[in-house]
């Protein structure tokens, strides 16, 4: 189907107005422009009943947490939400709004981890970080009102691979259960060379130009690009890991792959969903103030982290 009104009215105005694409910028310049561009899509932040900022000694130095709490009492399920922004862009403001929003609609803490950024912090530096925050909530669960054995990890785009990584690595432990895993247009094979990857070539959208961009960046090691906590398709296997929600958009690069890593897990015996929001591009996850299917994938999300946690 052609792109979504609402959508195209967000292209076309990038195109009048001449907005570059951010793999033409500086490093600052595209981090602040991505920051900008979320916000301005996202609306007015819910309330919810507290934030708070946490920090805690991590792989590489401090490493920072926010807590969003939807409500006083009761402990409370968790989920660890990634940001994205390619392993290269985001701050923990990156996720301010779909944190705020799904710690409403599920009734759970939401934890987003500040995790390190390439090129400063190649991979696996956000693996890494990412791990540490979660094994951390669990061993505090306690201190955060929560229950640890109700604990869930998700994100969108880098976010979604991170959160995949996380549960390989979780499965390997065997020391931090997962209940799901919540995959907006992950990245899930930094090789993928499929037909969506070659049909978007939009300037004024995410492209392949702007996977490469940001893999350049992550990657100092290019086989990197093959270890399965980059390109978790390339797991051996996928048995074992928790049950997922895998969300993509038609007009995405990743939309292939992300569909992939779903059919993936369902034949290894996972149970999973998979929704694809047809006429929307990367990115319309974060765009609640702007996109109705916005509002309808944060509904689906919540609706399906509640089934996790019983609730």
């Amino acid at each position: 189907m052609p792109l979504d009104p609402q959508q195209q009215v967000i292209r076309d105005r990038k195109e009048r107005d001449g907005v570059a694409p951010l793999y033409t910028m500086s490093l600052a310049e595209a981090r602040a422009a991505d920051l900008a561009s979320i916000r301005a899509g996202g609306g007015d932040p819910e309330p919810v009943h507290s934030v708070t900022d946490l920090a805690l000694p991590g792989p590489g130095g401090e490493l920072r947490l926010r807590v969003y709490r939807p409500a006083a009492d009761g402990r409370l399920p968790v989920l660890m939400y990634f940001y994205g922004g390619g392993w290269v862009l985001g701050t923990v403001d990156t996720a301010d709004g779909v944190a705020r929003h799904l710690a409403n609609a599920a009734g759970c803490i939401v934890v987003v981890p500040g995790y390190r950024l390439a090129p400063e912090h190649p991979f696996p530096a956000a693996i890494e970080d990412c791990w540490a925050a979660t094994q951390w909530v669990l061993a505090n669960a306690a201190t955060l009102g929560a229950d640890p054995a109700r604990i869930a990890v998700g994100g969108d785009s880098a976010g979604g691979n991170l959160a995949a990584a996380v549960t390989l690595m979780a499965r390997e432990s065997g020391d931090l259960p997962l209940v799901g895993q919540l995959l907006v247009y992950p990245n899930t094979d930094q090789l993928a060379d499929d037909d969506s990857m070659r049909a978007n070539d939009d300037p004024y959208l995410f492209n392949r130009h702007s996977v490469e961009w940001y893999r350049k960046h992550y990657f100092v090691d290019p086989d990197d690009a093959e270890n399965p906590l980059a390109s978790p398709l390339r797991a051996e296997t996928l048995r074992g890991l928790p049950p997922a929600l895998v969300i993509t958009a038609e007009y995405d690069p990743l939309r292939d792959q992300g569909e992939r890593y779903a059919r993936r897990l369902a034949d290894n015996g996972v149970p999973v969903a998979v929704t694809r929001y047809e006429g929307m591009a990367h990115g319309f996850f974060t765009m609640a103030g702007t996109l109705d299917a916005s509002r309808t994938a944060l509904a689906q999300s919540a609706k399906q982290l509640r089934v996790w946690f019983g609730t």
